[in-house]
């Protein structure tokens, strides 16, 4: 297989990750709802894409940096999100 096929299939799994977080995003920034959001598990998952962005870095592979970046901006949305949502309460 071609290096470009590989980061193309990485490129949409890593856009499909990114399109699953959408209902919680849908969730806390248009219905104002954000019990049930676990901001610990946030921070945990924010520490993991940080580290799958370094590695993509790392081996210079174009799929893991666009798709941790992605994910990572749309986790880090949705946390602010909730943070301001339970400042209000």
């Amino acid at each position: 297989m071609t290096s470009l096929f590989v980061e193309l299939i990485g490129i949409i799994a890593g856009s499909l990750g990114v399109f699953a977080w959408i209902p919680q995003v849908n969730e806390v920034w248009r219905q104002k709802k954000h019990e049930g959001i676990s901001l610990p598990t946030l921070y945990l998952i924010c520490t993991a894409l940080i580290l799958w962005l370094i590695y993509g870095l790392i081996i210079g592979s174009i799929a893991i940096i666009i798709s941790n970046l992605a994910a990572l901006s749309c986790i880090l949305f949705l946390m602010y999100g909730v943070i301001e949502l339970r400042k209000i309460e």
